[in-house]
């Protein structure tokens, strides 16, 4: 297992526990569930990406150094 595969899994966990204290509802339209489902998945997946690439940059730049 790499180190990285690590660093996501832990990602997607704080960031669903994280998103979970949003309350969305308001936001959207009525009766637009789906499409409400799809762009929280969509956020979820997007901030996974971004913490985790950064954690891993930050830590091959201070691997460098």
């Amino acid at each position: 297992m790499t180190s990285k595969f690590l660093l996501y899994v832990v990602n997607t966990i704080l960031v669903i526990w994280a998103m979970d204290s949003i309350n969305i509802n308001g936001i959207f339209k009525k009766n637009r569930i789906l499409q409400a489902r799809v762009f929280y998945f969509l956020l979820g997946l997007s901030l996974i990406y971004l913490v985790t690439n950064f954690i891993w940059d930050l830590y091959s730049s201070i691997k460098i150094i």
